[in-house]
């Protein structure tokens, strides 16, 4: 009777119960779709696979982009209409152009011009179009420091935000990131934590929070300020394939224009634009029309010669000025001149260190700047005698070339390091010069300054029996066994081989706390 009765109650119950939307039940959601979940794995896998593994199954699909063993595979990809809800990137970075590996077996690497023409041009419209979320497992892959990046001028942080305009979050790294197996710990801990923000578009605190140590940051993509929006449309005028040869160097041109513009934010691009520039494309009637337009353009040619004038690094000014000729401002002539006018420069500034030696003597290898030795010669100059004797040197005078190889044998370390970068450039192939020059430095005491001028002599690859006669003896009264090294490397480089000095070497050599080294290899090689 009873349950005949509860029985009626419940279906009355049911039958006046107001309706689902009456009673403010939501209905079950339709089940989401599935996402794409794209990887690029440069180096370590741990990222990619952790996600893999503590994703909910079914909700996400992985693809990976890297094809082994093809060169274009971003190109690949696009080519399959390939679009990606969340990107991942594993790789190191550091500041720079490309995402590689630390592993010799590995030589797939991320060039991020290929991100920047993916992003650009309409050649991959639908890749990176509808992104959510990217994750750059990369050192200083979000670092806001421009000066970092000498070839952009600008941070790797407003790049990456460039690249993925309009992606709401992007993590990566400030400074240093985690390697795999502590980036793939430091994940499963987030998960163990509770549920996920992943693919939502926004940026997740616990992430941020777990990765807090490792210096991992937010940010977004270029989406609202107009003069970010500009700066992003020039830029990618550079990389668009839609785009002519002529029409992007009349966007070059347009760039270097302006009161506010620096040649040097875009050097690195408009240098790799014309490298890859084809006999045919240069020929072409509107590429022709657009470098008429340049040259004719004064105003802009001293604006960027002034820039490069007042460019602190001798490497940086010496390509704006390479810049300057490649459009048609200078001749063979007056880049010399510009040359030589950089060179007085860092003379007056006493700035003449072992690059800066280096540069003149490869601005010099072709004989361009012995017109303007004069000049220089006659210049003021706060530089020390070695410095500005290796400058002309370098320059083509034969006094001042006597004066470095003098130095090389100096108690100083650093008119030694002068000596030693001048003959990386400019070494002695006369047979009696370069036993005066070994003869002095191995009657040098022993010093760090004896060590480096050994390092020097090292490069020669010296074979003259009388001057590694007169080392082996220096080998015997040296009181350094960094002395001894650096001699030792010496006759390895020499491939001198008389097996008796094995004994004077084994007899002769200090004692060293750090185990085997080059002294043993020598030793072994003249016994073998």
């Amino acid at each position: 009777m009873w349950k005949r009765v509860l029985l009626v109650a419940a279906v009355l119950a049911f039958t006046l119960a107001p309706s689902g939307a009456e009673a403010g039940i939501r209905p079950f959601a339709a089940e989401a779709p599935q996402k794409t979940v794209c990887t690029i794995t440069v180096n370590s896998e741990d990222e990619k696979e952790t996600y893999r593994k503590r994703l909910p199954p079914g909700r996400y699909k992985f693809v990976e982009l890297v094809a082994k063993g093809r060169a274009e595979w971003l190109k690949g990809s696009c080519q399959k209409g390939i679009q990606c809800d969340v990107l991942i990137v594993s790789g190191h970075f550091n500041a720079g152009d490309d995402f590689y590996s630390d592993r010799l077996e590995n030589d797939e690497y991320l060039r991020v011009d290929e991100l920047e023409r993916a992003s650009c041009s309409d050649s991959c419209p639908g890749l990176f179009s509808r992104l959510k979320e990217v994750y750059l497992f990369g050192c200083e892959s979000l670092n806001p420091n421009g000066t970092l990046n000498a070839s952009h001028g600008e941070s790797s942080r407003e790049r990456m935000r460039r690249i993925f305009s309009g992606v709401p979050v992007i993590y990566g790294f400030s400074s240093s990131a985690p390697v795999g197996p502590t980036a793939a710990m430091l994940l499963n801990r987030y998960f163990d934590g509770g549920g996920s923000d992943f693919a939502s578009g926004r940026a997740d605190s616990r992430l941020l929070k777990i990765f807090a140590r490792n210096s991992m940051t937010h940010t977004s993509g270029v989406r609202e300020s107009p003069a970010e929006t500009a700066y992003r449309g020039q830029i990618c005028q550079l990389f668009d394939d839609r785009l002519s040869a002529g029409q992007k160097l009349a966007a070059i041109h347009r760039m270097l224009q302006g009161d506010k513009a620096d040649a040097r934010a875009v050097l690195d691009r408009i240098e790799k634009l014309m490298a890859g520039l084809s006999a045919e494309e240069r020929s072409s009637p509107e590429f022709v029309k657009a470098m008429d337009a340049i040259a004719a353009d004064t105003r802009t040619r001293d604006q960027v010669l002034a820039t490069a004038r007042a460019t602190a690094q001798p490497a940086m000014r010496t390509r704006l000025v390479a810049l300057a000729g490649t459009l048609g401002w200078l001749d063979a002539r007056q880049q010399a001149a510009e040359h030589a006018r950089m060179v007085s420069d860092l003379l007056a500034r006493n700035a003449m260190g072992f690059a800066e030696v280096g540069l003149v003597c490869s601005l010099n290898a072709d004989g361009t700047l012995e017109a303007e030795m004069q000049r220089v010669a006659l210049s003021s100059s706060r530089a020390g005698a070695v410095s500005r004797a290796a400058a002309l040197a370098c320059m083509g005078s034969g006094e001042a070339r006597r004066q470095v190889l003098g130095a090389l044998a100096s108690a100083d370390v650093g008119e030694v390091q002068i000596a030693q970068a001048y003959l990386r450039h400019r070494p002695v192939a006369d047979r009696e010069e370069l036993r005066a020059l070994a003869g002095n430095v191995a009657r040098m005491p022993s010093s760090a300054a004896q060590v480096r001028a050994l390092d020097a002599l090292a490069r020669l690859q010296i074979s003259d029996r009388e001057i590694l006669d007169e080392l082996a003896g220096s080998f015997k009264e040296a009181k350094s066994v960094k002395v001894q090294r650096a001699i030792a490397e010496i006759f390895i480089r020499s491939g001198y081989r008389r097996p008796e000095l094995a004994q004077v070497f084994r007899r002769h050599r200090l004692p060293s706390g750090d185990g085997k080294d080059l002294i043993d290899v020598l030793i072994s090689r003249l016994e073998g």
